[in-house]
């Protein structure tokens, strides 16, 4: 079977797994005990009667009162065509809420993940090349502790000793106090806003040194929930890497290198990594796949504005639109993540053969 066989039959792969993920997700959102409706239009506090008129209408406007086969076709379209409905919470369109807190996320998670991913690596090859010694030992005892302490902990020790002993980092939220008079923060919202406009944004225009100030604002905020989430992925990264790597050193072509004069650098790196590399790009691709799900308890731990708060906070007011998008939006990112893994293991491993 040629390239073009393999794309085709992994496309068309994807798009039954696509299908049927959206299917469990329709599924167990139908099966959820209480009315959508009712909980939406309860939470306003009106009067019985006109209560009950608005939760006939919004049933007959989102399709909730026809038929299961129905409402699948209306769920359908309704996620292709990205018309995720309204937050019962925000009372603002869910596809807005999702482009604001995105760049949040991509900011967050994107930096930790690839933070991790390099300095796990490094050490778990050095370690790896190291083996036995006072460095690995000391390597293994930091990446178990970081990768099995909680996220939540780790945050509040952090929060301790950065911002209640030494001041250095401000210890919630993602914007300086001098952002809060502005209906929407600027340089992250500018990038949501540019792709669903909003009709209730304001345009407000910034010098480069008052955009440099606020972007360093940010970045302090940004600190550390960058920082804790870096050091709790970190330790498996490394571990990972390791297990790899001491398994590639010992097979004969690393032998053949090294008695060629092949300098030890290109060794590990060009010879042993690669061919060590896709248990790798597999946990790769499944971290960024997971990219838009968020990083739900750091997010809630120093209230970072991203999609992991934002779903903490949906799950918690029943919010059923938010909490079916987003789980669409992951489901997506997770399939096309592993489509692209797919295609670098040809590329990376010549053993495994596309055509």
């Amino acid at each position: 079977m040629g390239l073009r066989g393999y794309v085709v039959r992994r496309l068309v792969y994807a798009v039954i797994l696509v299908f049927a993920a959206m299917s469990m997700n329709f599924g167990i959102f139908l099966l959820m005990p209480g009315n959508v409706a009712t909980v939406f239009i309860q939470q306003r506090g009106l009067a019985p009667e006109l209560a009950n008129q608005l939760i006939a209408e919004f049933n007959h406007n989102w399709g909730l009162d026809q038929p299961p086969l129905t409402k699948y076709i209306i769920y359908l379209k309704n996620m292709f065509t990205w018309n995720f409905g309204t937050s019962m919470f925000y009372r603002t369109p869910v596809a807005g809420q999702i482009m604001q807190r995105i760049p949040y996320t991509l900011l967050l998670i994107g930096s930790a993940t690839v933070i991790s991913i390099l300095l796990g690596i490094a050490t778990g090859v050095l370690s790896a090349y190291k083996r036995g010694s006072t460095f690995d030992s000391a390597n293994l005892i930091t990446a178990l502790m970081l990768g099995t302490v909680p996220v939540f902990w780790l945050g509040l020790v952090l929060i301790v000793i950065f911002t209640k002993t030494l001041r250095w980092f401000p210890s919630a939220g993602a914007i300086p106090p001098e952002w809060a008079g502005l209906a929407n923060p600027p340089v992250l919202y500018s990038v949501a806003n540019s792709i669903i406009p909003s009709s209730n944004s304001v345009v407000t225009t910034f010098s480069m040194g008052s955009s440099l100030q606020y972007v360093g604002g940010f970045l302090n905020h940004a600190f550390l929930p960058v920082f804790t989430l870096s050091i709790f992925l970190y330790g498996g990264y490394t571990l990972l890497v390791r297990a790899t790597m001491i398994d590639a050193l010992t097979e004969d072509y690393i032998v053949t290198a090294r008695a060629k004069g092949v300098s030890e650098t290109s060794v590990l790196f060009r010879h042993a990594l690669k061919n060590a590399s896709l248990p790798i790009i597999t946990a790769v691709a499944l971290a960024f796949g997971f990219l838009f799900s968020g990083a739900t308890i750091t997010e809630t731990v120093y209230s970072w504005p991203g999609l992991g708060y934002w779903i903490f906070q949906a799950v918690l007011q029943k919010d059923f639109f938010a909490m079916q998008a987003i789980f669409y939006i992951i489901t997506l990112m997770v399939i096309i993540c592993n489509i692209i893994a797919d295609f670098f293991y040809g590329v990376v491993d010549p053993r495994i053969k596309i055509g």
